[in-house]
C-alpha cells in the first residue's frame, strides 16, 4: 500500500503539470477563437494571400521535407528509406563536403559585408537632397536587376588577352601573358565574392532606405536635449531602433541570398566549375534535382538547407534585438 501510495505522489505533479499546461492551452486557444471572431473581417481580407501563401511555399516545403525520406525518381512512386538519403550526404558525398565549404566561405564574407554595405550606403545616400538621392538611388540598385550582368563580368575575366583585366594588368606591366581567371581554381572563389558584392546591393538597400526616410525627425531633437551628442550615438540609440523591421528584412533577405547562390557560380565558372571551386549547396540541388532526376537526394539538400537558413536567421533575430541597449 505505501509503496503504491509513493507512486502516485511522483504522478501526481506530472498530471497537475499537463493539466495546468492543457487549461493554459485550452484559454489561449479560446481567446485565439474570440479574437479571430472580432477581426474576421480582416481575416476575410488576408485570406487570398495566405491561401496561395500554403499551397505555393508552405505546402511544397512539407512535401520536399517527405521526400528526403524517399527515393524518388520521378518515374516510379517514392519508396520510404528513411535517414539513407542525409547518411549519404555527410558520409559519401564528398562533392557535397565541398559544396558546403565554399557555401560557408561564400555565406560568411559576402552576407555580413552585403549588409553593412547596403545599410552604409543607404545611410549616406540618406543624408543627399532629393534628385541626387533618387540618381544614387538607382545607380546602386540598377547591377541587381541587371539582365547581362555576367555578360559585362565574362569580358572582364576573359582568359585571353583581350579580357579587360588582362589587358590593363599587361598594360601596366603587371603579367607578361594573359591569366586565365575562371579557369584556375585560385581565382574563381574571389571573383565569384567579387560578383556577389556587386549585385547584392539590392531589396535590401531599398528597405534600408525605406525605412531611414520614415525615422521620426523629432526623436533626434530629444535625443539632443537627452544628451546625444553626435551622429554615431545617433545612430546607435535612434535610427537602427527606429528601423528595426527593416534591418530585419534585410538581414533575412542576405541570408538568404548568401546561403543560396548558384547562378553566378554557373554563368560564370561553369557547370560543374573547374575541380568544383566553385560549386555551392544550390549547384549541388540543381545537379540532382534538374540533371539526375535523383528527386529524394536533392529533397535532403533542400530541407537541410532550409533549416540552415531557419537557424541562421533565428540567430540574426536574437542579435537585432540588442540594437539600441
Amino acid at each position: 500500500m505505501a509503496v503504491n501510495e509513493s507512486v502516485v505522489m511522483k504522478k501526481t505533479p506530472v498530471r497537475d503539470f499537463f493539466k495546468k499546461f492543457w487549461e493554459k492551452r485550452k484559454k489561449k486557444t479560446k481567446h485565439t477563437w474570440q479574437l479571430m471572431k472580432k477581426n474576421k473581417e480582416k481575416y476575410v481580407m488576408v485570406a487570398p494571400f495566405m491561401i496561395l501563401f500554403s499551397v505555393f511555399t508552405v505546402l511544397p516545403v512539407l512535401i520536399s521535407i517527405f521526400f528526403s525520406f524517399t527515393n524518388f525518381n520521378m518515374l516510379e512512386f517514392p519508396d520510404f528509406i528513411g535517414f539513407e538519403n542525409y547518411k549519404r550526404l555527410f558520409l559519401a558525398d564528398d562533392i557535397f563536403l565541398i559544396a558546403i565549404k565554399n557555401t560557408l566561405i561564400l555565406a560568411i564574407i559576402t552576407g555580413p559585408l552585403s549588409y553593412l554595405m547596403c545599410f552604409g550606403f543607404a545611410w549616406l545616400i540618406n543624408e543627399l537632397k532629393r534628385p541626387l538621392r533618387v540618381f544614387l538611388t538607382v545607380v546602386f540598385y540598377a547591377p541587381s536587376i541587371s539582365g547581362n550582368a555576367y555578360l559585362i563580368w565574362k569580358l572582364i575575366f576573359s582568359s585571353d588577352m583581350y579580357g579587360y583585366a588582362n589587358s590593363w594588368l599587361m598594360d601596366l606591366g603587371f603579367i607578361n601573358e594573359p591569366i586565365l581567371w575562371l579557369q584556375d581554381t585560385s581565382y574563381i572563389m574571389p571573383i565569384l565574392i567579387i560578383v556577389q558584392l556587386w549585385l547584392s546591393l539590392g531589396v535590401s538597400f531599398l528597405s534600408f532606405i525605406a525605412g531611414l526616410q520614415t525615422v521620426d525627425k523629432t526623436l533626434y531633437e530629444a535625443g539632443a536635449i537627452d544628451g546625444i551628442r553626435n551622429r554615431w550615438q545617433e545612430l546607435w540609440f535612434i535610427t537602427l531602433p527606429s528601423m528595426k523591421p527593416q534591418l530585419l528584412f534585410g538581414a533575412v533577405m542576405q541570408i538568404t541570398t548568401s546561403l543560396s547562390i548558384s547562378s553566378i557560380s554557373i554563368e560564370l565558372a561553369g557547370f560543374p566549375s573547374v575541380e568544383y571551386a566553385g560549386h555551392t549547396i544550390v549547384t549541388h540541388l540543381y545537379d540532382f534535382g534538374s540533371v539526375r532526376y535523383e528527386m529524394g537526394y536533392a529533397s535532403a539538400i533542400a530541407s537541410l538547407l532550409f533549416f540552415v537558413m531557419i537557424f541562421t536567421n533565428l540567430i540574426v533575430q536574437k542579435l537585432l534585438r540588442k540594437v539600441g541597449r
